[in-house]
């Protein structure tokens, strides 16, 4: 039986409805509980899910739609759970940390203020982009769902006014050791990123802190920002604030390979750079260095050579063949399921699934590997790094098998992630271990010891249950490749070139610079992400946001256009 219960004007971020869908669900009485806001993209997902009921088509995107599978009536203990949910959530956000119900009173409560922090719905992108970039902030926009004609429009704004917009889709950025989004705690250092690609960031950040080197700053872009419709303009701008940077001495740029005319503009604009860049484009390979930019094969390689480090200095653990038969990849994160893919490719000798199909990034003779935060997979759903119930259900499926098999799998640490995944999956992996012998699990733990969940506590807690943490994804992908006896890809060695002295100047905006050196942030949406920008020392204020104009789609584009 469903039930529906709408709460007028009680606007809540996705993210934190999903957690609490989640959380309710496990209620005694209760099968399942999806809880959404009424948007029509929300309406369409309660439909796609069954859980679409009459009472719906009376929402709107400022109601909070809850619909409950139970075979009795549980409204009650169900509204009393939703509310202490949401109550101890406004609790943990602490009395001491400055809110806020508007812009004007964010830029009074945070005089100086430089970036906004969205992670509102993605219809409302534009319209509250606007407001900030026309009041001189940078933003980074977590949130997707933008049209990518919107997303133009916004970056090409930001550029003709000297901002920086990161984003949409960006999961991740660092700067000056301020941690925005999904973000890793690294050390501060000398390297600086700028990368289209949220884990592939996470990955080349986290080894080099692990090999002991630090990063300056880790500028995300958004992962179409080097496609022929936007031209790579974040990845432009964030090139030369880096090149710019006096805290930063080499320059890693990370993305899956650009649009062949954006690539030549962001090479020819590489060449001008007056510091050793590292250029890892995921999936191209065998690349040549040209003066003082060097190209990495591998996410692991480009931390390395950010370090001036050769591939040789690699640590690497003696796995030979086991038998296994096939490698199952299970992913939470896009770039190390693709780069897994590219691998996996080179060693069969097959291409890997570029177009990415219901997140199978590689699917060759049994043979598999999934990234389950893509979209397919989390609509109305929690992404994999923050709960582990889609994983869990893939790693039964896939494992209910007589086939001798290795199952590889990320653990991404940092802020926004689970605060213990080891934990979360381990009772599945032990009973995995105990009833299915023939599977071998490999886990790849992306983080650093200062992340909030320790990235050796959790390597403990994988190895105390006798489950091999590799180095890095490469040595995860490389040991299971041993396991099925097949060759292992072979790169040639690599340093980075010296930079010659060069009459070119490449200059980024003050704003920018400002930027880097002291970000101040206006959060517009999770407020977990201006508790971690305060908890590392930065500056933020949390606005309390709640659509304008009704929730209106078409008349947020017009105030969008006005403002």
């Amino acid at each position: 039986m469903l039930t529906t219960i709408i709460q007028a004007n009680t606007y809540q971020d996705s993210v934190t409805l999903m957690v609490l869908s989640n959380h309710v669900s496990s209620l005694e009485g209760i099968n399942k509980v999806s809880i959404m806001m009424g948007t029509p993209a929300n309406l369409d997902i309660f439909k796609s899910t069954g859980f679409y009921t009459e009472e719906l088509e009376a929402a709107t995107p400022q109601d909070m739609c809850i619909v409950v599978d139970a075979e009795t009536d549980q409204t009650e203990p169900l509204l009393k759970a939703i509310h202490d949910f949401l109550n101890n959530q406004t609790k943990q956000a602490g009395a001491d940390k400055a809110e806020v119900r508007s812009w004007k009173a964010a830029l009074e409560e945070l005089p100086g203020a430089n970036l906004a922090l969205l992670s509102i719905p993605g219809q409302y992108v534009e319209y509250e982009t606007r407001k900030a970039l026309n009041q001189g902030l940078n933003v980074h926009i977590f949130s997707d769902n933008v049209p990518v004609e919107v997303e133009r429009e916004l970056k090409q704004l930001a550029d003709d006014k000297g901002l920086l917009v990161m984003g949409p889709d960006c999961g991740t950025a660092s700067l000056a050791g301020i941690p925005l989004a999904f973000t890793n705690v690294v050390r501060e250092g000398r390297v600086g990123i700028v990368g289209a690609s949220g884990t592939g960031i996470q990955e080349v950040a986290t080894l080099i802190d692990r090999l002991g080197g630090g990063v300056s700053h880790a500028i995300g872009t958004g992962g179409r920002d080097l496609s022929t419709e936007i031209g790579g303009i974040s990845m432009k701008a964030g090139i030369r604030a880096l090149a710019e940077d006096v805290t930063t001495d080499t320059i890693v740029v990370i993305s899956k390979p650009p649009a062949k005319e954006v690539r030549e503009e962001i090479e020819q604009l590489l060449q001008q750079v007056n510091k050793p860049v590292v250029a890892f484009f995921v999936g191209d390979h065998g690349l040549a260095p040209v003066n003082h930019v060097v190209y990495a094969d591998t996410s692991e390689e480009a931390a390395l050579l950010a370090l001036g480090k050769s591939t040789q200095e690699r640590n690497r653990t003696d796995v030979t063949s086991n038998g296994a038969s096939r490698i199952i990849g299970l992913f939470s994160g896009g770039t190390l399921a693709a780069e897994t893919a590219d691998l996996m490719g080179l060693s069969f000798g097959v291409e890997a699934d570029r177009e990415h199909r219901d997140g199978f990034s590689f699917d060759y003779d049994g043979n598999v590997v999934i990234d389950l935060g893509d979209d397919v997979y989390t609509q109305g759903k929690p992404h994999p790094m923050i709960d582990p119930s889609t994983r869990i259900d893939f790693i039964n499926r896939y494992c209910d098998t007589d086939d001798s098999i290795v199952l590889l799998l990320d653990n991404v640490l940092g802020y926004g992630s689970h605060e213990n995944m080891a934990g979360a999956l381990l009772p599945t992996l032990t009973e995995l271990q105990a009833t299915r012998p023939n599977v071998e699990v490999i886990v790849n733990v992306c983080g650093t010891e200062q992340d909030p969940q320790r990235y050796s506590a959790q390597k403990q807690l994988f190895e105390a249950a006798g489950i091999l943490v590799a180095e890095s994804n490469v040595a995860a992908v490389e040991y299971a490749l041993r396991m099925i006896g097949k060759e292992v890809p072979q790169f040639k060695q690599k340093t980075v070139p010296s930079v010659e002295p060069s009459t070119h100047k490449i200059e980024s905006s003050e704003a920018i610079q400002q930027l880097l050196r002291a970000p101040k942030v206006v959060n517009l949406g999770l407020r977990s992400f201006a508790d971690a920008v305060i908890s590392e020392g930065g500056h933020s204020v949390q606005y309390n946001w709640q659509p304008t104009a009704g929730g209106k789609p078409h008349l947020q584009r017009l105030l969008a256009l006005m403002s």
